[in-house]
């Protein structure tokens, strides 16, 4: 499970500047769904082959009752959520007052805490440190976020409190069947569905060991297949699997994205797609896993109210084609069994195996009918193509100039490939290499010009000496 870390610190401290050093990236999902404040950031981060979630949250104010009232709002639910705080503070400021309050609340917490010294750039660390000793936090580093001055030296060190998956853990995997993650924002209708797709007589959830904010399995059998549920609606035990808890948690969501074979986004169907599903769809794109879309409480509407949602699903959501849309009442039932025929597609689909004459088959006929663009006057050679990975699907595809190929040829590649395969409910991910030339250390041929002179010369000289 993705280790989950949660910066914490004053204003201007380069809590910011520190997220987006950690994400890569400045767009980093956003979370501004309801009951969470909208300077709270979620991210997703990786060091080598360690994945992480960070967490970003508002700077606490001057005001000592703005910093209790702050920590217990915000700071104080991202710092339960952690398995890691990150406090920053300035090393240009020094040490202040809000400094000393925060590192109390923090060390109530009882979570493991890093000090980030930030912007030490060009200081001594020694005497930027000494500074903070008053503290009494044991695990201390100097950064520049701005820089990435000991950012990557911090993460590692605090990454490597994390073990890797156990074998147990990797072996239970394989008997879960099907892990499918019900995501999307409250009310549409999660639990209803969860609770119609399990059926109240094989209802099995357990938590699994871990801290309290561990993703939920609910195993069940259906038809010889087995399925996991990873719930992100909250379900604790069997007496409760009734309740409708639409508590959102994002922490939770981006961990059973992370953790599915497949995503079942449900939405719904009278209030249309809000900025937040459009926001959650990005982040399981990022993922790359196998989507299926439910849109529930169908039932009741009118003929021409399901023709206007359908149009502006169509349009919305034309980014992912690959997905299928299933319009589906979870109070009533009516489509719900049908999702599960999707589901297996989708989850079967990600897995194939895809040999490697098919797909150069398959390069050649999409090569022919759209040839790839010029470069410096120069075609682009694409020769043959192979599988490089699966859930999602990866296609290496071999050739000539292939850093050059256009983010647009690469995605009409991508359409082809999946439309050819009939890959439903997958995405399809492509990586371009340029084969080695093997005259690359060899000198160059001479010219005919070269070889004239050079045999020209032979001549005179042969001639010379015989004089």
């Amino acid at each position: 499970m993705k280790p989950v870390i949660a910066l914490v610190g004053r204003p201007n401290v380069g809590k910011s500047t520190l997220f987006n050093r950690l994400t890569r990236s400045r767009a980093a999902l956003v979370s501004d769904f309801p009951g969470l404040t909208r300077d709270r950031n979620y991210g997703t981060g990786r060091i080598g082959d360690r994945p992480y979630i960070v967490v970003d949250t508002g700077g606490l104010s001057e005001a000592a009752d703005a910093v209790d009232q702050l920590m217990a709002a915000q700071a104080h639910k991202a710092v339960d959520e952690a398995d890691a705080v990150l406090f920053l503070v300035d090393a240009r400021d020094g040490l202040t007052a809000v400094d000393e309050r925060i590192a109390a609340r923090l060390r109530v917490s009882g979570k493991p805490l890093v000090l980030v010294v930030n912007k030490a750039e060009g200081l001594t660390p020694a005497m930027v440190t000494a500074d903070f000793a008053s503290l009494g936090i044991q695990d201390v580093h100097c950064t520049s976020s701005a820089h990435g001055e000991g950012v990557e030296d911090m993460i590692e060190e605090v990454l490597a409190r994390f073990g890797p998956e156990s074998p147990g853990e990797a072996e239970s995997e394989d008997a879960r069947g099907i892990q499918i993650a019900i995501v999307g924002r409250p009310n549409v209708g999660k639990s209803t569905l969860l609770n119609l797709m399990l059926g109240e007589e094989r209802v099995l959830a357990f938590d699994q060991p871990g801290t309290t904010r561990d993703s939920i399995y609910v195993p069940f059998e259906r038809d010889g297949q087995r399925y996991t549920l990873i719930d992100t609606a909250g379900v604790r035990r069997r007496g409760r699997v009734h309740e409708v808890i639409e508590k959102f948690s994002v922490i939770k969501t981006l961990q059973a994205i992370a953790e599915a074979h497949v995503v079942l986004l449900v939405l719904d169907a009278q209030q249309g797609v809000a900025d937040q599903d459009v926001k959650l769809l990005g982040h399981i794109i990022e993922s790359g896993k196998a989507l299926l879309i439910a849109v529930n409480k169908w039932d009741g509407m009118s003929p021409e109210d399901r023709l206007t949602v359908k149009t502006a699903l169509e349009r919305k959501l034309s980014f992912i084609n690959y997905a299928s849309v299933h319009f589906i009442s979870a109070l009533h039932g009516s489509g719900v069994g049908n999702l599960f025929e999707s589901i297996t597609a989708a989850y079967h689909a990600s897995n194939r195996k895809l040999s490697t004459p098919m797909l150069s088959r398959i390069l050649e006929r999409a090569v022919e009918r759209h040839a790839p663009p010029l470069v410096r006057g120069r075609r682009i050679k694409l020769r043959y193509a192979h599988q490089g990975g699966h859930n999602p699907p990866l296609i290496v595809i071999h050739g000539t100039q292939t850093h050059a190929v256009p983010d647009s040829y690469r995605r009409y590649l991508e359409g082809v490939f999946r439309d050819a395969l009939e890959l439903e409910g997958t995405p399809v991910r492509s990586e371009f290499k340029t084969g080695a030339n093997p005259y690359k250390d060899r000198p160059s041929p001479p010219t005919a010009q070269q070889r004239r002179r050079g045999r020209t010369g032979t001549r005179q000289t042969g001639k010379r000496a015989r004089h």
